[in-house]
């Protein structure tokens, strides 16, 4: 039995005037990002809002809106590793070479014009 729970995830806060720079608010966001991706979020899932008033203020939201099943964040993610795994053994059959006992080296499925390693 799982503990999931579907509601949106959000982390904000308002920060008057004067009370942040450009630097400390790029680090606050990127702590809000950390905190939501520690909690099972995919980088694609986390959205980020920065409100800039005109009164100086700042308004900072960083928010993950959860698939209603768990088993659909499951699913998403079998998804999302088979698809890797699919180009990572694509890429690894195309670019492997076969080296024979005589040092020579040949692309599997060739015959002959060997070139040595």
């Amino acid at each position: 039995m799982s503990l999931y729970q579907p509601e949106p995830v959000e982390i904000s806060t308002r920060i008057r005037p004067g009370e942040w720079t450009e630097s400390s608010l790029e680090e606050l966001v990127t702590t809000y990002r950390a905190k939501i991706l520690a909690m099972g979020a995919r980088v694609s899932d986390v959205v980020t809002d920065v409100e800039r008033n005109d009164d100086g203020s700042v308004k900072v939201a960083v928010s993950w809106a959860k698939p209603a099943l768990a088993d659909d964040l499951a699913a998403d993610d079998l998804a999302a590793e088979t698809a890797a795994d699919a180009t990572t053994v694509s890429r690894d059959t195309v670019s492997r070479d076969t080296v024979s006992s005589d040092g020579t080296s040949r692309h599997p499925g060739t015959t002959g014009g060997s070139s040595s390693v």
